[in-house]
């Protein structure tokens, strides 16, 4: 790490026995402090995460925002970068992502799969609906807080660590992803977005079930679109 900033690398876990190792190795490039944040895993998701050196904490069963709230109080470094255990994202983007922060270009960055291209689309009803929505969203908040982001939804994404504390997140499930989008823009701090590419996961199956959780997002869009006042936190289990 450059310009005497600390790292903290956050992993979000939960049965991807076939990926972390391959993923915690890449992320041991870039720092020894490395958190995993598992969701009860039932194979050996956590063992293989101990035996690389990670420290590893449990969630609250209640999603990947949840997750990521149990993570804020443990993470050590100035600056802190989330990625996925899936191997969808590359952590050989790590140092573009905190790039702007490291430079004191931004507060918060955001890896984007528009910008850097997907593996994982195929032009399927489902990836359509995906980006459609998502599209929507993003379109959004661009309008509500005048800035140009190319997506919303990635959660492969940096702060520092003293920003992302004062965002008093509540999310439960993924929408934490647009909720920490929509509370840094509206208590003024700064935003970039880098390149980063989505690989096609190589094990397991994702934990989202869209057709339970839309109206989930659609409300924590309301809420951010209506924001009464700067730093106003969704309600939680959004």
């Amino acid at each position: 790490m450059s310009n005497e900033m600390t790292l903290t690398i956050v992993v979000p876990a939960k049965n991807e026995e076939h990926t972390i190792r391959d993923v915690l190795t890449d992320c041991f490039k870039y720092t020894k402090n490395i958190l995993v944040v598992d969701g009860h895993s039932t194979d050996a998701t956590v063992e293989i995460a101990r035996s690389l050196g990670a420290e590893v904490i449990f969630d609250n069963r209640k999603g990947k925002g949840d997750a990521i709230r149990c993570a804020i109080p443990y993470i050590k470094g100035d600056i802190v970068v989330f990625i996925d255990a899936d191997g969808s994202h590359d952590p050989n983007d790590i140092p573009k992502l905190i790039a702007p922060i490291q430079s004191e270009e931004a507060d918060h960055v955001s890896g984007s799969r528009l910008m850097g291209g997907s593996s994982e689309l195929h032009g399927g009803f489902d990836e359509c609906f995906r980006l459609m929505g998502s599209s929507f969203i993003t379109a959004c908040i661009n309008w509500k807080f005048k800035v140009k982001l190319s997506e919303s939804q990635n959660g492969f994404r940096a702060f520092r660590t003293d920003i992302l504390r004062k965002l008093k997140l509540k999310s439960d499930i993924t929408t934490i992803e647009q909720e920490m989008i929509g509370i840094t823009l509206s208590m003024g701090f700064r935003m970039a977005e880098v390149p980063t590419h989505e690989h096609k996961r190589k094990a397991g199956y994702s934990k989202i079930k869209l057709t339970k959780v839309s109206h989930k997002y659609v409300w924590s869009l309301i809420k951010i679109l209506f924001m009464p006042k700067p730093g106003f936190a969704l309600a939680s289990g959004q």
